[in-house]
């Protein structure tokens, strides 16, 4: 593939090797420093001018050290005079920040998107967004895929005439029922009330999972509050067996280890859209690579053609 440069920030270098070699194309080298004054500085160390120039880079812990080196990977390639220059970012964590629900709150989300537009971003590559009205934060073009086929191939492996895929909360509903349809399965939902980052409450769940294999499907777990909130409730309703899947496997302050403590979850699923530390995982964890799906619609956006004919997305491109 020519006159196409991909370059990975610190992040996830892993999962942009990846999605090189399915490409057929080379990493290309970058330099990462910091001034004495604790500053950072980039450095692309391959030819950007009139490239189509790709960066991979999702932000994940540290999230604002990542957040600015993908800013100044955007500036150094502006100002080696790039074509074109798509962010790839696997997982956006500032989506969370969508709305303005309590007075005098900052909106993260369309913040860091106009900070990423103002670096030089011409395009965005995103997975799963924890908000499908954050795609309207840009304005530039967004190319927003799911990883639902992937979660779909791996399930396909077991005995799914008598599943109910299962959301969190309403607000995954949607997800949660294309994925059911991609499977076969019957759909139910959380009610799920919110106090804190980490504290959550379900009061009910709505749907048949009396006697069935339950796939709980959310698009990521950090803390894992609301996955072990489902799994009391789902505990009252007797199900056969239980399944946690996720687009985005964070895992913060210890949720792998405290979900996959749980004697009736069988398995854990997530993807490689953020790396998740060998030495956390755990004998329940099983990840899915996406860096063919990401590497295809890459190909897709340097030839011109269309990403949405490609992936099954629940209502969205």
């Amino acid at each position: 593939m020519r006159e196409i440069a991909v370059f990975s920030g610190s992040a996830h270098p892993e999962l942009a090797a990846e999605v090189c070699a399915q490409l057929g194309v080379p990493l290309s080298p970058s330099r990462v420093s910091r001034f004495a004054n604790d500053c950072l500085e980039v450095q692309l160390q391959a030819n950007c001018r009139e490239r189509d120039v790709f960066l991979i880079q999702p932000l994940v812990r540290p999230v604002q050290e990542h957040l600015v080196e993908l800013l100044l990977m955007c500036d150094a390639a502006r100002g080696a005079s790039a074509g074109r220059i798509t962010v790839v970012m696997p997982h956006y964590s500032y989506a969370r920040s969508d709305k303005k629900d309590a007075p005098r709150i900052s909106l993260g989300g369309r913040l860091v998107a106009d900070l990423m537009v103002s670096a030089g971003a011409g395009r965005v590559l995103a997975m799963t967004l924890h908000s499908p009205q954050v795609h309207g934060f840009f304005t530039v073009p967004v190319d927003h895929l799911h990883a639902l086929r992937e979660l779909a191939a791996h399930f396909r492996q077991y005995d799914l005439s008598r599943t109910t895929v299962v959301s969190p909360d309403l607000g995954n509903a949607k997800e949660a029922a294309a994925f059911a349809r991609m499977i076969g399965a019957q759909v139910a939902a959380g009610a799920k009330q919110r106090f804190a980052d980490d504290r959550v409450s379900i009061n009910s769940v709505i749907g048949e999972v009396t006697g069935r294999d339950v796939i709980i499907l959310d698009d990521e777990i950090a803390k894992g509050s609301t996955v072990l909130e489902l799994l009391d409730r789902l505990r009252e309703l007797g199900p056969r067996s239980i399944r946690v899947a996720c687009t985005h496997g964070l895992f913060a302050s210890g949720a792998l280890k405290r979900i996959g403590e749980q004697p009736d979850v069988l398995e854990i699923v997530c993807t490689n859209t953020v790396p998740v530390p060998a030495e956390e995982r755990t004998e329940k964890l099983r990840i899915l690579s996406i860096a063919p799906a990401l590497a295809e619609a890459v190909r897709r956006i340097h030839n011109g053609e269309s990403v949405s004919a490609l992936f099954d997305a629940p209502g969205t491109e």
